[in-house]
């Protein structure tokens, strides 16, 4: 692009460019500080030898290892392995199935001093729970100083797989057959609703899981909510109370005012922590490592309630502030690709113009942490290759919409505007699926702000502001646009508690917005 037609162009246009890239730029830079600078979380009074009593262990956390299927056997160098590091910080794994080569934990345990609770997995198929109970009870009988006791059944009555007539069975056969102590695990509600198990069981254990319930608690009221409940199980039980799980997922979609993330996981694990100190609570928290399989069932959340990651390297220590963030290296080195990308678009359009300049440095810097922003999201959502396919095709369309734009502002060429209408009619239709697919079957899906956020801004900015009319039909818009922020609106009303359900109608209002006719919105 010759100089004189950039000058004829910053005359009326040039300058909101740069101040809304300008603006953009600053705003991201506040919120990565923000995420990267150390957090002041409570501090719990731990023991002396800094060990925590129990933690869930499932070994499933590399390519390919699941329970779901039959064949996945985990070998015992890794199972080894995982306790020696996990005995360094804990004095206790509960596994939840002896099968698939998990009945050699309690032997590996007892090699490290560890104690186990060991789980018999309990569910449809009367046959494989004989089968699973009598081997959890070999096991037991076999290490009876390792195993601190015999957990059979998982959230069974909960899932709706078996009666409690039927439990109370299973239940009464390892009494008889073993002299290790004998419980059952459910959510606390189902405790509560089945509280003549108290009978068949040596103590009754519960799972309080402030993120996954019914009525879903906010950081500041997690412990609390705990307290409360303890309450009412003292009130309903006399036998002892084992809190089987807590925990909190650090990646993930909000629950309404139950938002997970590193800090939160942090605050709310050391919180209990000095809750089970000065109550003398008996607990197992959830869980040892991230479970990438667990996405296939409960979407990105699913997979991240390890208090370890899948490298086995901890999220964060039980003292001392916590970082958010540790990839700062990494931001820089996206800004900086993004900063070259654009600028080199500059020196190749020829264009002179220094606030211009300076709009395409903010912008290419914003964009080049975006994509890497946007490739953690896909990383941690995508579970299989149809969705790296849309996820992935969604965030190249939104890189292609950004590219395109800053192209289509330096050289104003009719090609790069059908890319533009082209990318914001993709854009639109992705955004109504995803928001289908929350209102259909939201409790696991993720919000996908991280993909839309920036292409959705430059594009409603563009036609708003820049004048670029990036509608098809009229007719077409409207309805587009209608049905777009109506779905969205209805999102909300489900989650009327939710930030992010606010964020994603926000975002939907102003793709919309860009749909519309620039002679109603430009400010020419």
């Amino acid at each position: 692009m010759q100089t004189s037609q950039v000058k004829a162009l910053s005359t009326k246009l040039i300058w909101r460019f740069s101040l809304f890239n300008i603006i953009l730029f600053v705003a991201l830079i506040i919120w990565l500080w923000q995420e990267t600078e150390a957090v002041s979380v409570i501090q719990p009074q731990l023991p002396a030898d800094g060990k925590l009593q129990c933690v869930s262990y499932s070994p499933y956390y590399n390519p390919g290892q699941t329970p779901l299927n039959p064949n996945s056997f985990i070998q015992p160098a890794q199972i080894d392995h995982d306790l020696s590091v996990l005995s360094k910080q804990f004095n206790c794994v509960r596994i939840y199935s002896v099968s698939q080569g998990l009945g050699y934990v309690p032997e590996a345990a007892s090699k490290l001093g560890m104690q186990v609770y060991l789980g018999a997995w309990i569910g449809w198929v009367s046959a494989n729970n004989d089968k699973e109970l009598d081997l959890a009870i070999s096991i037991a009988n076999r290490y009876p100083e390792t195993v601190k006791a015999l957990i059979v059944g998982n959230e069974v009555l909960l899932r709706g797989e078996q009666s409690e007539a039927a439990m109370q069975g299973y239940l009464l056969k390892a009494q008889q057959l073993t002299e290790v102590p004998v419980t059952y695990a459910d959510v606390w509600e189902f405790w509560r609703k089945h509280p003549q198990l108290e009978s068949d069981v040596d103590f009754v254990t519960v799972h309080i899981l402030p993120y996954w319930e019914d009525d879903p608690q906010a950081i500041g009221q997690a412990t609390q909510h705990v307290v409360n409940v303890m309450g009412l199980l003292k009130e309903t039980f006399k036998k002892p109370i084992l809190i089987g799980e807590t925990g909190w997922p650090s990646v993930g979609r909000q629950r309404q005012v139950s938002e997970p993330s590193l800090i939160n996981q942090a605050s709310y694990l050391r919180g209990f922590l000095q809750l089970a100190h000065d109550n003398g609570w008996q607990y197992n928290l959830i869980e040892a490592i991230d479970q990438p399989w667990k996405r296939d069932l409960e979407g990105t959340v699913g997979g991240y309630w390890g208090i370890y990651d899948t490298e086995l390297t901890p999220k964060f220590a039980f003292s001392g502030d916590v970082q958010p963030r540790n990839d700062v290296g990494i931001i820089v080195l996206a800004g900086l690709l993004g900063f070259a990308l654009l600028i080199g678009l500059a020196f190749y359009f020829q264009v002179g113009d220094k606030y211009f300049k300076l709009g395409l440095s903010a912008a290419g810097t914003v964009f080049g942490i975006s994509v890497w922003l946007q490739t953690q999201y896909l990383i941690s959502a995508c579970r299989n290759v149809l969705e790296w396919a849309t996820l992935g095709g969604f965030a190249l369309v939104g890189w292609l919409t950004v590219i395109t734009l800053v192209v289509y502002v330096c050289q104003s060429n009719k090609r790069y505007l059908l890319i533009l209408k082209i990318c914001a009619l993709i854009l639109v239709y992705a955004a109504i699926s995803a928001t289908a697919l929350l209102i259909i079957d939201g409790r696991y899906r993720d919000f996908p702000i991280s993909l839309f956020a920036l292409p959705v801004l430059q594009l409603s900015f563009a036609s708003i502001l820049l004048g670029v009319e990036v509608r098809m039909k009229r007719v077409f818009a409207y309805v587009l646009s209608v049905v777009l922020v109506m779905a969205a609106l209805y999102s909300v009303y489900l989650e009327a508690y939710n930030i992010s359900a606010y964020c994603w109608l926000m975002l939907s209002g102003l793709l919309a917005l860009a749909l519309l006719p620039k002679h109603q919105l430009s400010t020419h």
